[in-house]
């Protein structure tokens, strides 16, 4: 579609006038002009203005086979012939049974609950075990109440997903409207500043373990990276170590796939690198191949069955969404899966994670990187003002954004998490659709590298 000047000065103008965007400085937005997205194709988008980008940001994490995917789009439209929507309260779906299905098969975990966010995932989450242990604990005196969760924790921004979020400049402001959470160190090798990070780390558990085991309600993590903290790879066996952990002391452990499930790591969900089964796994962003919102809590079935009982007995979870199970989501999720298996999505992923790594290699000699880390297509390259003693840029430099609009002029379509520049493609992106991408960032970061 090609729009007017007119047309063009009219959406820049409602845009920055009334739409508030989300995690986004206003009166800053105000002045960038930013891109406003018209169309998509494959890992490319396009604006109003008729330049186009590589999507180097999944358009935030949840694109995972490009836009405008014929099999997806294909099966929504598939799906419009039959019904867009219908409620899961009291009622089945035909594609939310079909996906339910997949989900367990793959998982072991055979007992979904939709929902159409990651946040409201986590919540569904957090007050389902808190009601499990009033239902599997009637007789205690002092009811459960308090959860397990790692410093740099992100988990949504609903009231229960921010209760567990352990990051302070999204969280701390809002700590008096939450329920009570300790937060233990999460493995942070860059900035650790002890001997055994992965040791220490699991110690810490331990005790926290063993001081108040029985006022856990449960314990949340995200599996092998930290997303929202700026890609935070854990050491290998922190996630095992934990699972060990909680498993011995008998407590529920929430593993929280929303931003590495769906082959963000390199395999379908991070948890099988370390050949881990928790007791509730959380899944959202890439499960509809990024086309539509929907999400899930899957649990094992000694959690679900604690909840069934007689009507009257009100053992029943009292909680659900209007469009929880949505037909036309579940539906682009079902082609994504299938995509998933014909395309051989997962086999294909190790070429192009070594060609990513080859093509950030050179930034480890750059001045201002501090870190080139990541797991699987997940890359974070953190800044830093002093290479030597690791001192970050301080906020109001904005060294992550500087870097961001250096791209935008290049063709990228980068978002950073502060002092991070964040990769994070399309899983279906070729090998020379990274190295541009990959070439852009490199260009970019030597350009505020030289800046005064």
């Amino acid at each position: 579609m090609i729009f007017s000047e007119q047309q063009r000065r009219r959406l820049r103008e409602i845009d920055t006038r009334t739409v508030w965007h989300p995690f986004t400085q206003m009166q800053a937005y105000r002045e960038e002009k930013a891109p406003i997205i018209a169309s998509g194709k494959g890992v490319m988008l396009t604006d109003i203005d008729g330049r186009t980008y590589l999507d180097g940001v999944s358009s935030l994490w949840c694109n995972v086979h490009g836009h405008r995917h014929p099999k997806i789009d294909e099966a929504i439209r598939r799906q419009l012939d039959q019904v867009a929507h219908s409620t899961l309260l009291g009622l089945g779906s035909v594609p939310s049974i079909d996906l339910a299905e997949r989900l367990a098969e793959r998982t072991g975990l055979s007992h979904i609950f939709y929902a159409d966010s990651g946040a409201a995932a986590v919540e569904i989450a957090l007050k389902i075990l808190y009601q499990y242990h009033r239902l599997t604990s009637a007789k205690v005196s002092k009811p459960r109440r308090k959860y397990l969760a790692f410093h740099n924790a992100y988990h949504g921004d609903t009231i229960g997903a921010v209760s567990v979020g352990g990051i302070e400049i999204f969280h701390e402001q809002f700590r008096p409207l939450l329920f009570e959470t300790r937060f233990l160190p999460s493995p942070y090798p860059f900035r650790w500043e002890g001997e055994d990070c992965l040791g220490e780390c699991l110690a810490a558990l331990e005790r926290a373990l063993e001081e108040e085991g029985d006022e856990l309600v449960a314990v949340i993590l995200e599996p092998l990276v930290q997303g929202a903290a700026g890609m935070i790879v854990h050491p290998e066996g922190f996630l095992a170590g934990v699972r060990d952990l909680t498993r011995r002391y008998g407590i529920p452990l929430i593993c929280d796939e929303v931003a590495t499930g769906f082959g963000r790591t390199g395999t379908l969900f991070a948890i099988e690198q370390e050949d881990v089964s928790p007791d509730v796994l959380v899944l959202g962003k890439g499960i509809t191949g990024g086309y539509l919102p929907l999400s899930a809590a899957l649990f094992t079935t000694e959690i679900y069955e604690a909840f069934l009982g007689e009507y009257a007995e009100f053992r029943h979870f009292l909680h659900g969404h209007t469009y929880t199970g949505n037909a036309l989501a579940c539906a682009a999720a079902l082609a994504s899966l299938d995509i998933f298996e014909e395309e051989k999505v997962l086999e294909k992923l190790p070429g192009k994670i070594a060609r990513v790594r080859e093509e950030l290699a050179p930034l480890e000699d750059n001045p201002i990187v501090g870190e080139v880390r990541g797991r699987g297509l997940m890359m974070g390259i953190e800044l830093v003002r002093e290479k030597r003693t690791r001192e970050p840029f301080p906020p109001e430099y904005r060294a992550g954004h500087r870097v961001t609009l250096e791209a935008r002029k290049r063709g990228l379509i980068i978002r950073p998490l502060g002092n991070v520049v964040v990769l994070m493609p399309p899983l279906s992106s070729t090998e020379e659709e990274l190295a541009r991408m990959c070439g852009i960032i490199r260009e970019s970061i030597e350009v505020v590298a030289n800046e005064p």
